[in-house]
């Protein structure tokens, strides 16, 4: 699932890129968004990336690539009208068996209601949220009615939840995209874990945690990302990972 944002953006370029072959320069696009810098552009010219929603060409100089669009394009946003960027959806823009995203309506703005196992349980129905980006933070989505069966054995003691991956920055931690990861719910985690982190109230993300002062800094497991920082006050621990499962 992609984020307004991410949205706006990814049809400003395809809309661009039919338009004359070139694709709109960093500043163009943070106009189009009324965003005030241009971060804010790489980050979400990352998340396309990671998401393999674009591509970018090597060697060459503004020189992106659409790969495929959403198929249910989000409305318009009112607020921005020059951020509301509308493009047909070619029929070649399908989304791959591969990605088929279980996104359930609703947020991770307070801590994540779990379920705790008994002694006596050979199995729990655990609370199965939406996909979380082990790329760069997605708006995460829940829904209690939605369990998965998970062995007793696997979980420790208080409450837990699960999540299903998508993207590949955890790769070299062996998380993988589709895997279904289970989590301990805590507000704290030692350096070094892997956690649930949620960042600015409203987009959460699984990533290795390590503080150094006032600052936290979410590590991916694959080379091809970078380590991001933030401010103390930015992040909240949701949870640490616990076990994994994966379908073959």
């Amino acid at each position: 699932m992609l984020t307004r944002k991410q949205q706006e953006l990814l049809f400003f370029i395809n809309e661009r890129l039919n338009e004359g072959g070139v694709s709109p320069s960093f500043d163009e696009m943070k106009d189009a968004l009324g965003l005030k810098s241009k971060s804010g552009i790489h980050r979400l010219i990352t998340g396309l990336e990671e998401r393999g929603f674009i591509r970018r060409l090597p060697h060459r100089a503004r020189a992106l690539e659409v790969l495929r669009l959403p198929e249910k394009p989000m409305p318009k946003a009112k607020a921005a009208p020059t951020a509301a960027v509308s493009a047909p959806v070619p029929a070649a823009a399908e989304v791959s068996p591969r990605f088929k995203p279980n996104v359930i309506k609703g947020d991770f703005r307070n801590s994540l209601p779990g379920r705790q196992a008994s002694n006596d349980a050979e199995a729990v129905a655990l609370p199965l949220y939406g996909r979380i980006a082990a790329g760069l933070p997605i708006e995460a989505m829940r829904d209690n009615s939605v369990t998965i069966d998970i062995p007793a054995s696997m979980l420790a003691a208080g409450d837990h939840y699960a999540l299903e991956v998508a993207g590949d920055s955890m790769i070299e931690a062996g998380i993988l995209d589709g895997d279904t990861v289970i989590i301990q719910r805590c507000e704290t985690a030692e350096n070094g874990t892997i956690v649930v982190a949620l960042v600015d109230q409203q987009e959460v993300t699984l990533k290795r945690l390590r503080r150094k002062g006032n600052s936290i800094a979410l590590e991916p497991a694959n080379p091809n990302y970078e380590t991001r920082v933030f401010g103390s006050d930015r992040v909240n621990v949701q949870g640490r990972l616990v076990g994994l499962i994966r379908q073959y």
